[in-house]
């Protein structure tokens, strides 16, 4: 892991270029209360990426993983994250690349999309179709099942769900709380218009958070949805269908 400093925050991120020594770049944006490590390591994209000749680059949101946290809601809006993306692009030297967001890490990628459009050369959103329209749900029982000092007494189902993959990823449950407030911004139907860039939009068909990928691939220009047969929300970003499609959409649409 190396770090760069950006907006005040210290944060983490993972560089890995393939056998041959160089490849386009590839630049994943993860999840909330996930890390580089529990997206893209352990699910196996870094090895997908780097065995077909892409440099992979994850980075740790803020308050996330190895970065530095804060306790502001205001800290935690898609365009500021989506900064943080840019900046690192910028830290290594990439002037465009390949970009890859999971769940909140989509949202993220989308805003980059339209705060950095040259830096972006494709997009993939996983684990998020029309809910970056028009939101992905009540995100206030999750705030609350974060904060809760006894987990047993959390009745909400999805908020049991994240408090124990918070306490399974040893996050700073207090920062993500405020994130998951901060972070939930959504996008205008004319603005995901503006997104040109190609995007796959690939969406688990038992995910119940995301929302649908067609209606959302409807509204953009140059997106197609895929479905990710028999994958709920947690599970989808491994599948094995999903990395050879996306590799089959790197190889549609190269640098």
């Amino acid at each position: 892991m190396q770090s760069f400093s950006h907006d005040g925050f210290d944060l983490a991120f993972l560089d890995r270029q393939p056998a041959s020594g160089s490849g386009d770049p590839v630049l994943m944006i993860h999840g909330f209360a996930s890390s580089h490590y529990v997206n893209w390591v352990s699910p196996g994209w870094f090895k997908t990426l780097n065995d077909a000749g892409y440099r992979a680059i994850a980075l740790d949101n803020r308050g996330h993983g190895s970065s530095s946290k804060s306790y502001e809601e205001a800290d935690y809006t898609p365009d500021r994250m989506a900064s943080d993306a840019a900046a690192l692009l910028d830290h290594l030297g990439i002037e465009r690349a390949h970009v890859m967001g999971y769940s909140m890490g989509a949202r993220v990628s989308a805003f980059l999309a339209l705060s950095d459009p040259d830096k972006v050369a494709t997009l993939v959103f996983g684990g998020l179709g029309i809910g970056l329209v028009d939101g992905v749900g009540d995100w206030d029982p999750i705030a609350d099942a974060l904060l809760a000092e006894d987990p047993s007494t959390i009745s909400h189902a999805r908020g049991r769900s994240f408090r124990a993959f918070a306490d399974q990823t040893r996050s700073d449950r207090q920062a993500l709380a405020v994130c998951i407030i901060g972070s939930r911004a959504s996008m205008s139907e004319d603005d995901v218009a503006r997104i040109a860039q190609p995007t796959l939009i690939g969406v688990g068909t038992r995910d119940d958070i995301a929302g649908s990928p067609d209606e959302l691939a409807a509204l953009m220009p140059n997106a197609r949805a895929f479905h990710i047969e028999g994958r709920d929300h947690m599970l989808a970003v491994g599948d094995k269908t999903f990395k050879q499609r996306v590799l089959e959409f790197y190889a549609e649409n190269p640098l």
